[in-house]
């Protein structure tokens, strides 16, 4: 089955640069140091090590920063001019670039460097007959999510913030749950959030 990733790196980090407790540091959150590298290499890595056959990454504001500091290699870089509209435009953008031999398509955050490989084998193996898919943590549901091609019309016309989740909970569409142990991974949206990730990295080892 072609399955495409979609990797999104183009927020604008606005609350994380204005935030409580938000401190000086890069220009945007994905270039942050994680494991010797940036939270989106961790992200761009997972995708990697995924059974897809195009990958691509989102890119706004930030973007400049993030071709000079990160390896692209195997991702289809798409620009989005309207990323400061939430994450909408980025997956609306992303999903014109698909490969129209597209089965479905998988969508990671590019501040969420916890998610595994092994939850992205999983949620096509399981979901990938269904129209929506979602992974189930221990304490709920979180990404990455699965998307057949039949619902590509829905994805463009998506705005806002947290659209993906709107488009979830609408009820319009069948959603099945992959069953994920542990907590959902840490999404980096403020500075305490990114200090619970290193945290929780450390005492995990």
């Amino acid at each position: 089955m072609f399955v495409t990733c979609v990797v999104l790196a183009a927020g604008n980090s606005a609350r994380f640069r204005t935030g409580s407790g938000s401190r000086p540091g890069p220009g945007t959150k994905q270039l942050l140091p994680y494991r010797g590298r940036t939270l989106v290499d961790a992200a761009l890595d997972t995708a990697r090590a995924g059974p897809f056959a195009q990958r691509i990454v989102t890119l706004g504001e930030s973007a400049a920063a993030i071709r000079a500091g990160v390896d692209l290699t195997g991702f289809l870089a798409v620009d989005v001019p309207a990323a400061g509209n939430g994450c909408g435009a980025s997956v609306s953008t992303a999903v014109g670039s698909v490969d129209p031999r597209a089965a479905g398509l998988v969508l990671l955050l590019g501040d969420q460097p916890q998610v595994t490989a092994r939850a992205v084998a999983d949620l096509i193996a399981i979901a990938g007959g269904s129209a929506l898919g979602v992974c189930r943590y221990d304490d709920g549901p979180g990404h990455p999510f699965w998307f057949r091609r039949d619902l590509f019309a829905a994805l463009r016309g998506l705005h806002g913030d947290k659209a993906v989740w709107k488009l979830l909970h609408s009820g319009d569409h069948p959603v099945t749950e992959v069953p994920v142990a542990g907590p959902v991974p840490v999404d980096v949206d403020t500075w305490a959030d990114y200090e619970r990730l290193l945290t929780g990295d450390h005492l995990v080892g």
